[in-house]
C-alpha cells in the first residue's frame, strides 16, 4: 500500500500520524488497518503514535534489537567512500566492551588490581601505599559528612571508593557521573576485626580515559574549508525561512567552501512532543523532508553536503540511530550523504565525529556547574570520559547490543554536535568541538523552560588549521517566537 495514501487517509480524518504507523499500515497490505486504528483511538488524540497502536510497540522492540558497528566511518577527499556497515545481536555484552575498551586507555597510568583481590579476607593489599582500580560507576552518592562515595565494578566484584571532600581535586570527583568508566588511585581501608574483608578504597587520584594531553592534529596535505550547522527544524512555524535564504546566497558566493556539515533534526518532525501539530507548519513528516531536500538543491552542486539525523527525524529514537530511510530521500540532490548518528567523517584525512548531542540533557543534569550555555564545556565532558552518552536509563534512549557503538575509540580532530540549539565552541587537548547552535527561533516550549537559542548560525572551520569564523544570518527581528514563516 502507497505510503502518501496511507498519510492521506489519516490527515482526512484530522489526524498526524507517526511514520512507524505509516510503515505498519503499509506492510499489512490492508485499508482495513488504517481504519481499525482510527476507529480504536481515545477522543482527544491529534497525533497517532506506535504508543496508539494495539501490538506495535512489542513490534518496535523487536526491531531495535540490531544495531550499526562502532561509530562508522564515511571518508570524503581522495578516498571518497565508505566503510562497509555490520549489524550485530542484541547482546548484554554492552558494558563488559565498554568497561574492557576504556579501561585498558587507563591501563599504562594506573596498573590496576583486579577489586576482588582487594575485597577477599586477607588481602595482601592492605599494606601497599597505593593502589590503583579501573571500574565502571554503579553508583554514586555522598555522606553525611559531605565526602563523595563511589561504587565501582569490575569483571571480578564491586568496591566503594571515598573521595575526601577536603583533598585536593575534589571538584573532579563531584562530577563523577552513572556508568562511566574510571580509574583510581588510592589506599585500601583496614580490615574489618576478625580479618574479614575490606570494602572501602580511600581515594588520592582520580583518572580518566581522556584526550591524551600530547595529542597533535595532523594537517591534511590539501586545503579545505567545512560549513558546520545543526538542528534546522524544516516544518516548523519558528523555522527561519529568510536567514536560511540569506545562508544559501552567501554559501554560494563562497566557493572555498566545498563541506557542509548537518548535524540532525533537519525536520521538526510528527509527534515528537505533545500538541506538537499546533505548532506545523508543514504537517507531513514526507513534505518535511521533500521540503529540505529541494533547500538543499539550492546549494551550490560542488557542495558536499553530508546529513546525520537526531531525535527529530524519521528513524529510531534510540541511539546509535541509522541513516534517513530511502523513502525520505526522493528530493535530496546527489551530492548529499546520508550518515549514522554518530558518524566519524573524514574530510582530507580531518577527522570529524558528528553526534547530535541529545546525551547533553543527561550530562547537563549530572555534572555540578553544567549548561546548555557552556556547550564546549559539556563536549570537554565526553572527550574526558572518551564516551558520547555514558548515562544509561535517564533521557537518552541506548540501544543494548554486543558492542557499545557511542565509545570514543579514536581520538577525533573535531567534535561535532547541536540539540541544544545553543551554539559553543572549544578546544580541549587539540580537538576542536563545535556546537552549531539551531535554524530556528525560541519555541513555546524553550521560552517556558527560559531557554535563549543561538539561531541561524555556522562555523566555518579550515580543516587546515582548525581555525573557525562563526557568521549569523538572523537579523534582530527575527528572534521573536513563531515569526520564521
Amino acid at each position: 500500500m502507497d505510503k502518501r495514501v496511507i498519510v492521506q487517509r489519516f490527515l482526512d480524518a484530522g489526524l498526524l500520524v507517526h511514520p512507524d504507523v505509516v510503515t505498519y499500515a503499509a506492510e499489512s497490505g490492508s485499508s482495513g488497518v488504517i481504519e481499525a486504528i482510527i476507529n480504536a483511538l481515545p477522543q482527544g488524540i491529534s497525533v497517532v503514535t506506535p504508543r496508539d497502536v494495539p501490538g506495535m510497540m512489542q513490534m518496535r522492540t523487536d526491531k531495535l534489537s540490531v544495531g550499526p558497528s562502532p561509530i562508522p566511518e564515511v571518508l570524503f577527499g581522495r578516498e571518497n567512500s565508505s566503510v562497509p556497515i555490520s549489524e550485530p545481536e542484541m547482546s548484554s555484552r554492552l558494558f563488559r566492551e565498554r568497561y574492557d575498551i576504556l579501561s585498558q586507555m587507563m591501563r599504562k597510568r594506573i596498573s590496576p588490581v583486579p577489586i576482588e583481590a582487594l575485597t577477599r579476607p586477607g588481602s595482601r593489599f592492605h599494606d601497599v601505599e597505593e593502589i590503583g582500580v579501573c571500574g565502571i560507576v554503579f553508583s554514586v552518592g555522598t555522606t553525611s559528612k559531605g565526602h563523595r562515595r563511589v561504587e565501582i565494578e569490575d569483571p571480578t566484584g564491586v568496591i566503594s571508593v571515598l573521595f575526601n571532600k577536603n583533598r585536593e581535586g575534589f571538584s573532579e570527583a563531584e562530577s563523577i557521573i552513572p556508568d562511566e568508566v574510571i580509574g583510581v588511585k588510592g589506599k585500601l581501608a583496614p580490615p574489618s576485626p576478625g580479618g574479614m574483608s575490606s570494602s572501602m578504597l580511600f581515594a588520592d587520584t582520580l583518572i580518566r580515559p581522556d584526550i591524551p594531553v600530547g595529542h597533535v592534529f595532523s594537517p591534511p596535505k590539501e586545503p579545505a574549508k567545512a560549513a558546520f550547522i545543526s538542528d534546522v527544524h524544516v516544518g516548523s512555524n519558528t523555522f527561519l525561512e529568510d536567514a536560511w535564504g540569506r545562508f544559501s546566497d552567501w554559501i554560494e558566493m563562497n566557493p572555498e567552501i566545498g563541506y557542509l556539515l548537518i548535524d540532525g533534526d533537519v525536520v521538526d518532525g510528527i509527534g515528537v512532543y505533545p500538541d506538537q501539530d499546533k505548532e506545523l507548519h508543514i504537517k507531513t513528516i514526507y513534505e518535511q523532508y521533500d521540503a529540505v531536500g529541494e533547500m538543499l538543491s539550492e546549494l551550490p552542486s560542488h557542495l558536499q553536503i553530508i546529513l546525520a539525523p537526531g531525535n527529530h527525524d524519521a528513524v529510531r529514537g534510540a541511539e546509535p540511530q541509522p541513516a534517513l530511510l530511502e523513502e525520505f530521500r526522493g528530493k535530496f540532490p546527489k551530492n548529499v550523504t546520508f550518515v549514522e548518528n554518530p558518524s566519524v567523517v573524514s574530510i582530507q584525512s580531518v577527522k570529524t565525529l558528528m553526534y547530535h548531542g541529545r546525551s547533553i540533557d543527561d550530562l547537563i543534569k549530572f555534572i555540578p556547574g553544567a549548561s546548555y550555555y557552556n556547550a564546549g564545556g559539556v563536549m570537554e565532558a565526553m572527550l574526558q570520559r572518551r564516551h558520547l552518552a555514558p548515562i544509561y536509563g535517564q533521557r537518552t534512549p541506548l540501544l543494548v547490543t554486543d558492542s557499545d557503538h557511542l565509545v570514543i575509540r579514536d581520538v577525533p580532530d573535531i567534535l561535532h554536535t547541536g540539540h541544544i540549539h545553543i551554539s559553543g565552541t572549544t578546544m580541549y587537548h587539540g580537538v576542536l568541538g563545535v556546537n552549531a547552535g539551531t535554524w530556528q527561533s525560541q519555541t513555546s516550549f524553550q521560552k517556558q523552560m527560559n531557554i535563549t537559542p543561538t539561531p541561524a548560525e555556522t562555523f566555518v572551520v579550515d580543516m587546515s588549521t582548525l581555525s573557525f569564523e562563526k557568521r549569523c544570518f538572523l537579523k534582530r527581528d527575527e528572534m521573536q517566537e513563531g515569526v520564521g514563516v
